[in-house]
């Protein structure tokens, strides 16, 4: 007799949980809880690095909408000037190196490959974005950064435990281990 959250040929946790009746439905919405947040980020992210590697007058030392005149804009409002300091060294390096980092974090957080440390790369972006760009927007919950950091922590603690590239190769790892210890 099969238990009401459990299918015979699945088990707890295997293929078929969360199928049943009974809290099954509830666990299966658990475990595709964090499917919009990974979405959300990855896609934002995704288009966040397309939009500046896109736009030539983003890698540009100076000018409307340049990386470098945004660094020079918010130097004397920073949390950390010396990261901006950093960045005025070499603005065009610095954006070319946020854009290439977005698309990479975006790209593993929506294949869900390495999605950890996508999810802590994405993170450190934001705290560096909050830190330096959106340091002093007041009151602090207008600016954007800080809730982007906050919504990558969860991801960084979870991973992408469904519907992942991780999950997968965790799954083929499991099933070449049962084949070899049997």
């Amino acid at each position: 007799m099969a238990h009401a959250d459990r299918t015979v040929a699945g088990g707890p946790g295997g293929p078929g949980a969360g199928l049943g009746g009974g809290g099954g439905a509830r666990r299966a919405m658990a475990r595709h809880a964090l499917l919009p947040l990974r979405l959300f980020l990855g896609v934002t992210f995704v288009y966040a690095g397309l939009d500046k590697l896109t736009d030539p007058a983003f890698f540009a030392s100076g000018g409307t909408g340049s990386v470098g005149e945004l660094m020079r804009q918010v130097r004397g409002t920073s949390a950390v000037p010396a990261l901006v300091d950093l960045a005025l060294r070499n603005p065009a390096g610095f954006g070319y190196a946020i854009a290439a980092g977005e698309l990479a974090v975006g790209i593993g957080t929506l294949v869900g490959l390495f999605a950890r440390v996508a999810a802590l790369g994405g993170a450190l972006i934001s705290l560096s974005l909050w830190l330096t760009v959106s340091w002093s927007t007041q009151p602090y919950y207008y600016g954007n950064d800080l809730a982007y950091l906050m919504a990558w922590l969860p991801l960084v603690l979870a991973g992408a435990p469904v519907l992942s590239l991780d999950a997968a190769l965790a799954a083929r790892r499991s099933r070449q281990g049962r084949q070899l210890f049997g």
